[in-house]
């Protein structure tokens, strides 16, 4: 498919991937631009594509590979496997997520797409795996925000009981998720900052002073508040601090752009999402951070979209993992 002919709105997009044969012939373009593999033994000695239709009106489009004798079809091994909804909905939803400035509801994606709403909260989270960009390390430099937030609801909200176990650690931070972040300042070569998030189990120099070494390079400068338990930073980092009792900027020390990602984030969890378990929370960072870091992607929100649906293949997602629940292992 022509760059010209993809779409650059939800508008195009929806009308474009409307078609299910339109819809799978671009995913097939996007995941195998040199020719259709195997996607069980990599193998490009295949049979014809084979499309199919049954009495039920179901369309079957697969290939026969020749060397491992196995058909597949261009969902499997990618977040979409197994998965009974069409790639006319799937490209669409993957659309909505990763150009949602705060992020799209479960109820909402079902709204749109005429599914159930536990299927739309399946399909966030499967989409979310595609988006994360895990692997290679993020490494900062020049001036570099450090902070941490937490996530969670205020005791006063707490149901009696659960308020009750909190004991005497009912205020403050009891209970609730730490984040940690670190947002490099953008410069002349880079236009816009970025910035690397982390679920984090406590707030203290054994948790935090590891993390800023992994992501920041020695000799950077560092902001952070008054927290002590960055104060070993000053060994290898220009490490300078901004007292928030006092002032939220002075001499140009600030941690503001970080303080904008965490607005962003809690947006899109008490706005959009409303809930989040704290085993999802790192899907949910993952999707707000891709999307702040890439919010100035040259192409826009097709940029942000061609860039996600190269990096469905070789991910997945079950139910049962999803969920918490033991894997079915071989006998």
């Amino acid at each position: 498919m022509n760059t010209e002919e993809l779409p650059k709105s939800l508008l195009e997009a929806v009308a474009l991937f409307a078609d299910e044969d339109r819809a799978h012939d671009f995913f097939v373009s996007m995941r195998w631009p040199d020719g259709v593999r195997c996607a069980h033994c990599g193998s490009e000695d295949i049979g014809a594509y084979v499309r199919a239709e049954n009495k039920q009106g179901k369309v079957r489009r697969l290939w026969n590979c020749k060397a491992c004798k196995q058909q597949f079809t261009a969902k499997i091994g990618t977040v979409f496997a197994d998965s009974p909804l069409p790639l006319s909905k799937w490209l669409p939803a993957l659309w909505l997520v990763v150009n949602a400035k705060i992020g799209i509801s479960s109820c909402e994606l079902a709204r749109a797409l005429k599914i159930t709403q536990k299927s739309a909260w399946f399909m966030g989270h499967r989409l979310r795996t595609a988006i994360q960009r895990g692997g290679g390390i993020v490494r900062m430099d020049g001036v570099v925000e450090v902070d941490e937030s937490f996530i969670g609801g205020a005791s006063r909200f707490m149901h009696a009981d659960k308020r009750n176990a909190l004991g005497k650690q009912r205020k403050g931070c009891a209970g609730k998720a730490v984040v940690m972040g670190l947002l490099e300042r953008h410069t002349d070569k880079r236009k816009a900052s970025r910035v690397v998030t982390e679920v984090i189990p406590a707030v203290n120099s054994s948790q935090l002073i590891p993390r800023v070494r992994k992501y920041v390079l020695a000799g950077a400068e560092i902001h952070t508040d008054e927290n002590r338990g960055y104060a070993q930073l000053v060994s290898d980092y220009e490490h300078k601090v901004v007292n928030h009792a006092e002032t939220y900027v002075k001499d140009g020390v600030h941690t503001n752009g970080l303080e904008n990602f965490w607005c962003l984030l809690k947006r899109s969890l008490k706005g959009t999402y409303v809930h989040c378990a704290p085993f999802h929370l790192f899907r949910y960072l993952d999707e707000q951070t891709y999307r702040f870091n890439a919010r100035k992607d040259e192409d826009g929100d097709r940029g942000r979209f061609m860039d996600v649906v190269k990096t469905t293949a070789g991910r997945r997602l079950t139910w049962k993992k999803l969920t918490g629940k033991p894997e079915d292992t071989a006998s």
